[in-house]
């Protein structure tokens, strides 16, 4: 099924507007922490009239190595995807996801959050903040 130029260009130009997002992030944002993370998962965040779904993508990552903090105004997801044991000792022709160490600091949307709740769904970790009654 061919394309339709129009949503292609817009796919391809919001995606291009993401990365260079996350690169002025990596280079222009102040850590926090000591340790400078290896890489940051891609997000997505939207937000309905209740609450601010936010989604990380982090396929191969265990769910107890994830670790989520509201903090500042920012959802900060860290943790560490470990390379399967069984590919220490194989030969690897491309290796493309990023392994060890993760941080990505998520600014969440003004407001009042009354309950958090995470589950990992499709490899994704996928973290609901339910807004408080007005």
């Amino acid at each position: 099924m061919a394309q339709v130029p129009q949503d292609w260009m817009w796919s391809e130009a919001i995606a291009v507007l993401a990365r260079a997002d996350r690169l002025h992030d990596q280079f222009f944002r102040p850590r926090t922490t000591a340790r400078r993370p290896a890489w940051e998962p891609p997000v997505d965040v939207i937000e309905t009239d209740s609450q601010v779904l936010i989604l990380i993508a982090l396929p191969g990552v265990a769910p107890d190595q994830v670790e989520a903090v509201l903090e500042e105004g920012c959802l900060v997801v860290s943790g560490r995807r470990v390379l399967p044991r069984e590919l220490l000792t194989a030969v690897i022709h491309r290796l493309e996801l990023p392994q060890g160490r993760f941080e990505r600091r998520i600014p969440v949307p003004p407001g009042r959050y009354d309950t958090v709740e995470s589950a990992a769904r499709d490899g994704c970790l996928v973290i609901s903040l339910h807004k408080a009654a007005r």
